[in-house]
């Protein structure tokens, strides 16, 4: 078994290194059009450029799986801006996909909750719509739409989750079919199970980035090892292993909410399952000290018996 481990978004170890500034479009409407337009190519050069150091930086640690900031380009998906993101930063955004792939970086996307498919309001689907081609166009931007994902959640409930469901599935189909083939779905700590979000999955041959934190807040009866075999089966079309998000509860008052760190005791069910099935993952860690939380699991996880660390943030069982 092989596992790999990522971060999200913001190496906390780098010095100001955001790739998520950002300008509101009351900021933009106070500079005037010349100097807002002139300032939102000035942000998005910013977060290029720090999103290009933190590359540098992952590789430099040896960490293969990142996801990328949903914040990169200010206004994207504004209806009174939607402004050309792609052009002004073509070499940008080509030397960015020229790192991931010769480096074979594994990167996705996490659009915001308010990106869903069950929807009664026809404008909330199609704002969707409008954000997941933002996303994708990103990736295209940068040659690595066929190799990335971009993850969310099945959506509300609406007091109604098998109205809710049927919507998914009726709404999911003004998605592009090309921008389909590149979404994740993840169960969630509240709404739906992973039993429910794997049913979701299944059929629309969309795979499963299986929430370990999540599904132990809002569990199911259905054992760890056929929900992993079966999100393991989910993968198979894309040819890449299973990603796996991993944090652990602040408190157990606090269940829900991401601790600084990951602690070793919470996850050990599912690492020992996994190595009972030989199965090869990849961890997206979601604790709020991103960077330094991953690397600081793969030498905590590392030094368990027979654990081997083969890179600065990779470990084979």
């Amino acid at each position: 078994m092989k596992i790999r481990f990522g971060y999200v978004s913001t190496a906390l170890n780098l010095w100001e290194a955001s790739p998520s500034r950002t300008l509101t479009f009351k900021r933009y409407g106070q500079l005037g059009k010349e100097e807002g337009d002139r300032r939102l190519l000035e942000v998005t050069r910013e977060n290029l450029r720090n999103t290009l150091r933190i590359f540098h930086y992952n590789i430099a640690h040896e960490i293969e799986v990142y996801r990328l900031s949903s914040s990169l380009v200010p206004l994207a998906t504004h209806p009174e801006i939607m402004w050309d993101f792609v052009t002004p930063f073509k070499e940008e955004w080509k030397q960015l996909g020229t790192m991931i792939k010769e480096h074979a970086l594994r990167v996705s996307f996490h659009p915001s909750q308010y990106t869903l498919f069950t929807s009664t309001r026809e404008e909330l689907t199609a704002n969707s719509v409008k954000d997941m081609v933002y996303h994708y166009q990103m990736l295209e931007a940068m040659g690595v739409q066929n190799d990335s994902n971009i993850n969310i959640h099945v959506g509300g409930a609406y007091g109604d989750k098998i109205a809710s469901v049927k919507r998914f599935h009726e709404n999911i189909v003004s998605l592009p079919h090309h921008i389909k083939e590149a979404m994740t779905l993840e169960n969630d700590d509240k709404t739906y199970t992973t039993e429910e979000t794997l049913a979701v999955c299944e059929k629309e041959d969309i795979p499963l980035a299986f929430d370990y934190h999540h599904h132990m807040a809002n569990p199911t009866d259905m054992p760890i090892e056929e929900i992993l075999r079966r999100v393991s089966k989910t993968w198979e079309r894309t040819g890449r292993v299973p990603k796996i998000h991993i944090s652990s509860p602040k408190n157990e008052k606090d269940y829900r909410h991401h601790a600084d760190y990951v602690d070793l005791d919470f996850i050990m069910p599912l690492l020992k399952t996994l190595k009972d099935m030989d199965l090869d993952v990849d961890f997206m860690i979601e604790a709020k000290t991103k960077d330094k939380a991953a690397l600081q699991l793969v030498e905590d996880v590392s030094k368990i018996r027979g654990i081997k660390r083969i890179s600065g943030a990779s470990i084979k069982w």
